[in-house]
């Protein structure tokens, strides 16, 4: 949702003493709230930087950080018809902190990880992401795939003889796992 930008009737500019601007009805962390236009493109410019920088799926991170907005808010509202404006919006962008303090953004680390420029990422065995010993996901992310397709097609192949246990049992000895610091990186 974004402003018009409608122009003001104004018959006596002695008696209007400030500019009138459009509000728009939001919900903030599920709270509603009337944001004047300005003060919703600076928090809806804010949400989309730290969106940006958040992990992909992590939707509860923004979530938690709406919510938070919400409190701040609904300390310096009195009445449910007050406007939150740009002030108490640069206030409570002060209190939360930059977008750069919540890490790169994901293009930018995605550019400098080794394997995103077309090359492969190494061979290793996840060790979050396993249902036996992490072959199937680390050969996924190996060539960019879902390990769950890869999960699918390695059944097929067992069932229908086209690779055996042993197969497996050799790749669960030979490739190595993932690095500890890899693997919690990835779950956050």
């Amino acid at each position: 949702m974004q402003c018009k930008n409608s122009p003001v009737r104004r018959t006596d500019p002695a008696t209007t003493s400030k500019k009138m601007k459009e509000t728009i009805h939001a919900n903030i962390g599920s709270v509603a709230f009337i944001l004047d236009c300005d003060a919703y493109a600076a928090l809806a410019n804010y949400l989309d930087e730290l969106r940006s920088r958040l992990p992909e799926h992590d939707t509860e991170t923004l979530d938690d950080i709406e919510r938070h907005f919400a409190e701040i808010f609904g300390e310096r509202i009195a009445s449910p018809m007050q406007v939150v404006t740009l002030e108490m919006v640069d206030s409570a962008i002060a209190r939360m902190g930059r977008p750069s303090d919540f890490g790169e953004q994901r293009d930018a680390a995605q550019r400098e990880t080794p394997g995103s420029s077309g090359t492969l990422h190494p061979l290793r065995r996840s060790t979050t992401d396993r249902s036996i010993a992490g072959i199937c996901s680390g050969v996924a992310r190996f060539f960019g795939t879902d390990p769950t397709l890869v999960r699918l097609v390695t059944l097929l192949l067992f069932l229908f003889g086209g690779l055996s246990l042993w197969v497996y049992l050799i790749l669960w000895i030979v490739i190595p796992e993932e690095e500890p610091s890899t693997a919690t990186n990835k779950k956050h």
